[in-house]
């Protein structure tokens, strides 16, 4: 892994980490962004019309699955087909304008993801711990509501953190060690002794990401409360059998999320460090739709009957 870049006073511009300078490899490495980035978009695109065609799919969970692939497509759209043009071009530049947007989306999305996770436990625990009260709570009204908060507060943090960190000065080299632009990389490479905003904007956004996970586990201890209490086995397994995508893409959102932010940012970075740094943006927005799909039946049942229709007017 390697970079390139200069020394200058005013900062127009950064250099981000390139793969390899072998142009094989960087052709190599195009083309396995390119096959993972079409198989995100396609996945969760499917996932979009599926529930916005199948009105039997018109229930908050699949309006918030709806909108968890929405953001899905935004978050690996800001960063993968960037690092594909760099790789093709064997340029890794980055304006500075185009960084500082760089920044904003990705908290931005990341953000308003976490909060739409967090919303779908607890759709799950109304709906497992409160069946009788369900349609009342989980009304359209309040979906929207819960949505469009996770909107904003993913706009806040975005303007939260891209303002924190480029209010720090950047004197010195501007050779990012990431393929895209994130604030750990940012911050290793800015010259500023005092990083008092960065740090109160993190601090805000540890304590609201600890909220959330509070509140994603104390849904599924009553979940799992509620299971365990049921008269009927089968019962219980159907009721946790909604749960189980929920968590595995909630796990896997955190675990890569941990690695991004909280492993600190090498001089020099090892594959190792370029393989863990791909997990965060790539792995969740492409692995969503799989889980969602192999373990749900609706979705399933949705697309063999829109696939069945699509055939049978073909054939008339």
């Amino acid at each position: 892994m390697s970079w390139r870049g200069t020394n200058q006073t005013v900062v127009k511009e950064f250099f981000l980490m390139e793969f390899s300078h072998i142009r094989d490899l960087q052709v190599l490495h195009a083309i396995l962004f390119l096959l993972i980035y079409l198989s995100s978009l396609i996945g969760n695109c499917l996932i979009i019309v599926l529930v916005t065609l199948d009105h039997y799919l018109h229930m908050p969970m699949y309006f918030f699955l709806k909108n968890l692939s929405f953001l899905d497509v935004c978050l690996i759209s800001v960063i993968v087909p960037k690092s594909i043009l760099n790789s093709l071009s064997g340029n890794s530049i980055i304006s500075f304008p185009g960084c500082v947007l760089q920044v904003f989306l990705v908290v931005h999305f990341v953000a308003a993801e976490l909060f739409i996770l967090t919303a779908m436990s607890y759709d799950r625990y109304v709906a497992i711990c409160k069946p009788l009260h369900y349609e009342v709570i989980m009304k359209r009204e309040t979906c929207m509501c819960m949505t469009a908060t996770s909107w904003f507060f993913g706009a806040f943090f975005g303007s939260l953190y891209s303002a924190g960190t480029f209010s720090l000065s950047f004197c010195g080299s501007r050779n990012l060690p990431q393929f895209f632009c994130d604030v750990p990389s940012l911050l290793k490479v800015s010259c500023s002794k005092s990083h008092i905003t960065i740090d109160a904007s993190v601090a805000v956004g540890i304590c609201n990401g600890f909220f959330c996970f509070l509140a994603i586990v104390l849904s599924y201890i009553y979940i799992f409360k509620t299971v365990s209490s049921m008269p009927s086995v089968q019962a219980g397994s159907k009721a946790l059998s909604t749960c189980v995508p929920h968590l595995i893409v909630v796990t896997i959102f955190l675990l890569t999320a941990i690695i991004a932010y909280l492993k600190p940012v090498p001089e020099s970075p090892s594959l190792l460090d370029l393989m863990l740094s791909v997990l965060y943006p790539v792995l969740p927005p492409t692995m969503n739709p799989i889980i969602y799909s192999l373990r749900n039946k609706e979705i399933k049942a949705s697309l063999r009957k829109i696939l069945w229709n699509f055939d049978s007017n073909r054939k008339y």
